[in-house]
């Protein structure tokens, strides 16, 4: 017998859905042609945490790559502890689109939407 314990599979860092490879592979086509999009963590709302998006020429020395439906993302890895099982949605309502986060690590939302908790 082995001394090493069996380890289960730890949960993908991110997924992204396929409207948000969709948006994603259109944005680094054009307009956003040589850049990446860079995923952090912030503090702001009521909350306490926000999401943080950024386009970036060049990856930070500890960020994370997440490679999901063809497309390439980056994750500051402060964001990880907060970010771990997340899906990556993007949206079209009546009135706004964008990019939408499905975080398993929120315990809850601000009134207005704008921050997390966890």
């Amino acid at each position: 017998m082995s001394d090493v314990a069996t380890r289960r599979p730890l949960p993908a860092l991110m997924s992204v859905s396929d409207q948000a490879a969709k948006r994603l592979k259109a944005l680094y086509e054009g307009s956003h042609q040589g850049q990446l999009l860079r995923i952090s963590v912030g503090t702001r709302g009521c909350s306490g945490l926000s999401y943080e998006m950024n386009f970036v020429t060049e990856p930070q020395p500890a960020d994370e790559r997440v490679e999901d439906q063809g497309v390439t993302l980056l994750v500051d890895r402060k964001a990880t502890l907060f970010l771990t099982g997340t899906v990556m949605d993007y949206e079209v309502k009546d009135l706004e689109s964008g990019f939408t986060f499905k975080n398993p690590n929120e315990k809850g939302r601000c009134g207005c939407g704008e921050s997390f908790h966890v």
